[in-house]
């Protein structure tokens, strides 16, 4: 199998693993997102500490490189957060692509904190995304789901700038399993006071589910960290969107939702535009290296 194919094996496992993840923290019931939030990031602190354990490496971290862990700790802590309300809000496939809108965000925050330089096409992209996510959202006063959607939508935007400074920090030399340990640990930091002062009982059954979400949204990090390593972005990425049917699936088979026939504009807007955005990527590579 050549390396973009375990790219593309790895991603699309990633994208079952998140889906999973937001089906088990809707299946976890009716508790606040705050405490789902806590032991999803619990899991994935205590695999990505044993992966340090295991492997030691050296770690240096400049001023500027702790800065940067901390805005991504933040804005990640933000999108999940909003991620999973939107999940328990909305319909699973809905949840999803508001907050797959990351990488659109990601392209506008590059420009605004790393300076990098987007091409007219690609700023086309990201107003065609847009007009995607209105069909999901259906910003109408009178549309009951509004607010959860926007929530959602801060999500990706969250996800978004993270990930920006994910790759300022990649480019630093940071490695991979110390980003996700820090981000985990300081999500659990600032959710530990919530649990203490304002916790919610849960049963058995509620705890097991959770932990599953840890161990799914664990396996989602590790496995996209894998896509990457065997090949590039602009290779592969268009690959993550198929948690959309993922979401779709699942949220159809198990909750019987059914997005309507807007959001299904929607998800081809966004999804095409990814595609577009793929292509184009592909072949200004292919041009530079031909």
């Amino acid at each position: 199998m050549s390396q973009k194919n375990k790219g593309v094996c790895c991603i699309l496992l990633s994208s079952f693993f998140f889906a999973l993840m937001n089906l088990f923290v809707r299946l976890s019931g009716d508790l606040p997102s705050i405490q789902k939030s806590f032991f999803r990031n619990f899991v994935a602190m205590l695999f990505a500490a044993a992966i340090l354990w295991k492997e030691r490496p050296e770690i240096k971290l400049d001023r500027t490189s702790k800065k940067y862990l901390l805005y991504r700790s933040v804005c990640g802590t933000i999108g999940i957060l909003c991620n999973f309300y939107a999940v328990d809000h909305l319909v699973l496939a809905d949840a999803s692509m508001l907050n797959k809108m990351s990488p659109f965000f990601a392209v506008i925050f590059g420009i605004l904190i790393l300076k990098e330089r987007v091409s007219l096409f690609q700023g086309g992209c990201v107003v065609a995304a847009f007009t995607g996510v209105l069909f999901v959202v259906k910003p109408t006063g009178l549309h009951m789901a509004l607010f959860p959607a926007l929530i959602g939508l801060l999500g990706g935007l969250g996800a978004g700038i993270a990930y920006t400074y994910v790759r300022a920090l990649g480019q630093r030399g940071v490695q991979g399993p110390f980003i996700v340990f820090f981000f985990s640990a300081f999500s659990c930091v600032v959710t530990l006071p919530y649990l203490l002062f304002q916790y919610t009982s849960m049963t058995l059954t509620q705890l097991g589910i959770l932990l599953l979400a840890g161990l799914a949204a664990a396996g989602g990090q590790f496995t996209i960290t894998m896509a990457y390593c065997y090949a590039p972005a602009r290779e592969i990425s268009v690959y993550d969107y198929s948690q959309i049917l993922f979401s779709a699936l699942l949220g159809y088979l198990i909750f019987d939702q059914v997005s309507d026939a807007f959001s299904w504009l929607g998800y081809l807007i966004i999804c095409s535009t990814a595609v577009a955005m793929f292509l184009h990527t592909n072949r200004r590579a292919r041009s530079r290296t031909g």
